[in-house]
């Protein structure tokens, strides 16, 4: 692969049904000149990690298909897991690989949103270097409340999606789009329940 590359983390809200993220990720294969790098899925956390790189029109085309398959295949109402989520497509990050700046990422990261909003009716904001506002960058803040408070939020002014409906859709909740450094994520089991220990290992 030569030129400007882009890497896509989408996170979906299933981590159990093989069948289910099988079918999401093989969309991703349809389109000329991506590469499914990795899929993740986990059971305790019902979500699933998938990594695709390519050139950025293609990648967003890529993830576009995917985002319309999670809404097919998942219904949020069914859903729990051990991690934080508002969504089916819960979030979906774009990140510059090489040939890219971050700026453009993030305005590839606002056309995908806008797409996704506009043609699938998705509700969806906008994070990290995307973000529309300072206190939309935080992944954290956008995705508060989780999707159990999510018909809550939507009625507050503040918290109007970026693109898509202001309204809540029970079966596919609502996503975030963003532009972002790499992220290592990695998880550690500790042989304890006290969130004190845990928090000060952290």
């Amino acid at each position: 692969m030569h030129g400007k590359l882009i890497e896509c983390v989408p996170n979906i809200s299933e981590g159990r049904d093989a069948a289910v993220i099988r079918q999401i990720t093989d969309v991703v294969e349809t389109v000329d000149g991506v590469m499914l790098l990795d899929v993740d899925p986990g059971q305790a956390t019902n979500r699933t990690v998938i990594t695709f790189v390519g050139p950025p029109e293609a990648v967003c085309e890529a993830a576009f298909r995917l985002a319309k398959k999670a809404a097919e295949l998942i219904d949020m109402t069914k859903h729990t897991g051990e991690h934080p989520r508002f969504g089916a497509l819960d979030v979906c990050p774009l990140v510059p690989v090489a040939g890219i700046t971050m700026e453009e990422t993030a305005q590839y990261a606002r056309k995908l949103a806008k797409r996704i909003g506009d043609e699938l009716g998705m509700t969806i904001y906008c994070y990290e270097h995307a973000a529309t506002s300072p206190q939309r960058r935080n992944l954290a803040d956008v995705r508060a409340g989780e999707y159990e408070g999510l018909a809550a939020k939507l009625g507050k002014a503040e918290w109007k999606p970026d693109f898509g409906p202001a309204k809540f859709n029970a079966r596919t909740g609502a996503t975030a789009v963003g532009a972002r450094d790499f992220l290592v994520a990695y998880n550690v089991n500790l042989n304890t329940t006290s969130s004190r220990r845990a928090n000060a290992i952290a």
